[in-house]
């Protein structure tokens, strides 16, 4: 099949969230974990992207970003999307809008928009501020994030400190009259020179309304919601089709893990529902594998075979967090959970485990490279933006969901479990 949209995610959680919205319109989605090293082949028409540079050195993403959008030019894509979180998780420096700036620059076009809204998930963006429910993000849980802590609502301020050229606005008063006043908007803004347009929404119709006034530009950037009405107005053009197999639904054998090592407040409580149903527990310590290594973890997972669901989990609160960051550095102390966590997917693969729940966006990225994966077939949702998906690794079939930290509700991982009973 030949590829119309191509999408960049900056991390694995991401873009299977964006794969589980493309998917929900019935058009064939393929996710690939990294840059193909191999001619695009066997392409669908939805292609996504997953890279794992979200807090890459900016110039890194920028060259990976680059790579990717080659790789989706070559297999034929016309409309591309740069997907990020739907926090606008980030630094001063970047990576979102150094990225955006590259692409659109191999792309020769002069404007993008900036939606990170996903009202299904408690994200709106209203006068460009960016709300988790009913918080400003800057006094949401993101505010402690152990490595993007979010201090500032104001995308457009936010923006600006990553950008080179005029950053814009399109607000909530604009979206509500419609596609056509906001494409004028658009219009507007870019003969003002602005190339750079954080567009607002607060509920799901506003991402209609941004999709149909959008589908045209060449470049869009959000969170995965604004992508998610895009297939369905391309089908109504004839610019898409639907086709047999669009979605992946396996029955895979074989018990089950779940690895947890996201820190956010929604992992925290999703943690804690999981150990109150008695479901045996290792607690990963980042001073302590800084020390020992992951041998003890592997130990214990190595006598849980038959065992009901077992967890394996660095999941903590932020002084905690903090605490460990301080003594190892942030850099550090996430490299270890990251390193411990593969290797227990690894271990539990070899155990006879197939079914793999995975909460955490840099953790999804390190199991999924330690499996050796690299491309997922997308199942049914758990919870919005949250996919069962389906892989190969040492030669086993396997059924692994990559949840972003903070979606899904507190019984998630049982959720998960039972949603995919072999």
């Amino acid at each position: 099949m030949t590829t119309f949209f191509g999408a960049i995610a900056d991390d694995f959680t991401g873009a299977t969230d964006l794969a589980a919205l493309l998917a929900r319109s019935g058009v064939p989605a393929s996710l690939r974990l990294g840059v193909p090293d191999e001619t695009p082949e066997d392409t669908a028409p939805l292609e996504i992207v997953a890279l794992k540079c979200r807090t890459s050195p900016v110039d890194e993403a920028v060259a990976e970003t680059r790579a990717a959008l080659a790789w989706l030019r070559k297999a034929g894509a016309q409309r591309f999307f740069w997907k990020y979180c739907s926090t606008f998780d980030s630094t001063e420096r970047g990576n979102i809008g150094p990225v955006a700036e590259a692409l659109m620059d191999d792309l020769g076009t002069d404007q993008t928009i900036y939606c990170p809204a996903f009202p299904e998930n408690g994200r709106s963006v209203f006068m460009g501020n960016l709300f988790v429910g009913e918080q400003p993000l800057s006094e949401s849980p993101m505010k402690d994030h152990p490595i993007t802590p979010m201090r500032d609502s104001n995308l457009l301020r936010l923006l600006k400190l990553q950008v080179t050229r005029p950053v814009g606005i399109a607000n909530r008063l604009v979206v509500a009259r419609g596609a056509e006043p906001l494409r004028n908007r658009l219009l507007d803004l870019k003969a003002a020179g602005a190339a750079h347009v954080v567009v607002d929404a607060v509920a799901n119709e506003d991402l209609y309304v941004i999709a149909e006034a959008c589908q045209d530009m060449t470049l869009l950037t959000g969170g995965s919601a604004v992508a998610m009405p895009l297939p369905e107005l391309w089908l109504k053009r004839g610019l898409l089709s639907k086709a047999a197999g669009a979605a992946t639904e396996s029955v895979v054998d074989g018990p089950a893990i779940v690895l947890s090592g996201s820190c956010s407040a929604m992992t925290n409580r999703q943690v804690k529902a999981f150990l109150s149903e008695g479901h045996p527990a290792f607690r990963l310590d980042p001073l302590d594998l800084a020390e020992n290594g992951a041998w003890t973890a592997l130990s214990w997972l190595a006598d849980q075979n038959g065992k009901a669901t077992p967890i394996v989990y660095a999941t903590a609160e932020p002084d905690a967090v903090r605490a460990a960051q301080k003594k190892l550095g942030t850099e550090r102390a996430g490299e270890l959970v990251e390193e411990a966590l593969a290797a227990c997917a690894v271990a539990a693969r070899d155990q006879g485990m197939r079914r793999l729940v995975v909460a955490g966006g840099e953790t999804s990225g390190a199991v999924a490279k330690a499996l050796g994966i690299n491309r997922l077939g997308i199942g049914a949702e758990i919870a919005p933006g949250v996919p069962w998906c389906f892989a190969q690794s040492g030669g086993h079939a396997l059924a692994i969901t990559l949840k972003s930290g903070n979606f899904g509700g507190e019984s998630f991982f049982t959720e998960a479990l039972e949603r995919l009973q072999p």
